[in-house]
């Protein structure tokens, strides 16, 4: 086969895997988060083996422990949170009528702002109307599922599949990667195994240290949020850590949505201050202490990069994608990093 041909038929499967993986999105989500769970535990598995453990022991002591731990953190967040949600429906009508009241005049006096751009009386309405509807968010699970044989399936496929999927991988773990390693052609093995390698190592480091942050920063402002007094502070604080994957943007958001919480609360600027102090100190801790520590420059992308990254994956793929955005992209940046390596070695670059 010559050069010609073997290019095109690499082009060839790499525009049927895409497209495959394009059309299979919808349904490879509690694959490749029973993939990630796996991915997480295989090293802990490793290490259990070097210590003359058996692999089916080992994996049965992580995959416990892996599914305790997420069994333990919904059974403990999903009441509080579903809590708060019902107390902030409840809530933001009259939340809006002090805004209409209060803030819009001022915007008016002070800003020249006109009041008629915020059309708040349909908004209320239709928040009275959704929070009678939904009742509380069991009560709208529910009604849901009775509305849909569909979603009660999906729902329950889902809660069997990725445990079952993730104890398999986390079996087959290192048989499946020397199998790929394998498949190889003989001539690109040594390249590509140097990049898996390189690629694993970024990908690991960085989604193990990162997980640790996010979890770190939402309890850091949920506390803190709460210990000033804030109603809403667990739905705040865990909105800011999920989404601190994105350096600042946990920041941002959590400083927008608890100054506008606490506006709403307290009916006084000086309240934004607390909620400035709170998130001012969980940033020093993550930028002095657990971002240095646990992930460093593991994925070396600039936070654009990364913020493009997952929009571009929730476009393309949704969920899905949103997931598997950052380790894709981690591993882009390996391959570039290896291809400007190469160009500096090449004639192009020297001549």
């Amino acid at each position: 086969m010559n050069r010609e041909s073997k290019t095109r038929f690499w082009l060839i499967f790499s525009a049927i895997f895409l497209g495959l993986l394009y059309l299979l999105a919808p349904i490879l989500t509690p694959f490749l988060f029973a993939a990630l769970l796996a991915y997480l535990g295989d090293p802990l598995i490793d290490r259990l083996e070097a210590r003359k453990m058996s692999r089916s022991l080992a994996v049965t002591i992580v995959f416990g422990a892996l599914i305790l731990g997420l069994l333990l953190l919904l059974l403990l967040l999903i009441p509080v949170s579903a809590h708060q949600f019902r107390g902030l429906m409840q809530r933001l009508p009259g939340y809006i009528d002090w805004f209409q009241s209060n803030i819009l005049p001022w915007l008016r006096d002070t800003l020249g702002v006109d009041p008629e751009l915020f059309d708040l009386g349909h908004l209320r309405t239709q928040l009275i109307a959704y929070a009678q509807q939904i009742g509380d968010l069991a009560g709208g699970l529910l009604e849901s599922f009775r509305a849909s044989s569909t979603v009660v399936f999906n729902w329950l496929a889902n809660l069997v599949l990725v445990p079952v999927v993730t104890f398999y991988l986390l079996r087959d773990w290192d048989v499946l990667v020397a199998r790929v390693r394998d498949l190889l052609p003989r001539r690109i093995e040594p390249t590509v195994s140097k990049l898996a390698r390189e690629s694993d190592e970024v990908i690991g480091a960085f989604l193990r240290g990162q997980f640790v942050v996010m979890g770190a920063l939402g309890i850091l402002y949920s506390v803190g949020l709460a210990i000033i007094g804030l109603e809403f502070s667990l739905l705040i604080g865990l909105l800011a850590g999920l989404v601190s994957f994105v350096p600042y943007l946990g920041l941002i958001i959590g400083i927008v949505a608890a100054s506008i919480a606490a506006l709403l609360q307290f009916h006084s600027f000086l309240s934004i201050i607390p909620v400035l102090i709170v998130f001012g100190v969980g940033q020093l801790i993550s930028d002095l202490f657990l971002t240095p520590r646990l992930v460093g420059d593991r994925i070396g992308l600039h936070p654009v990069a990364v913020l493009f990254a997952v929009l571009a994956g929730g476009h393309l793929f949704g969920f899905f994608g949103i997931l598997l955005a950052l380790p894709v992209a981690a591993v882009i940046a390996v391959v570039l990093r290896h291809a400007h390596d190469e160009y500096l070695q090449s004639i192009f670059y020297r001549q």
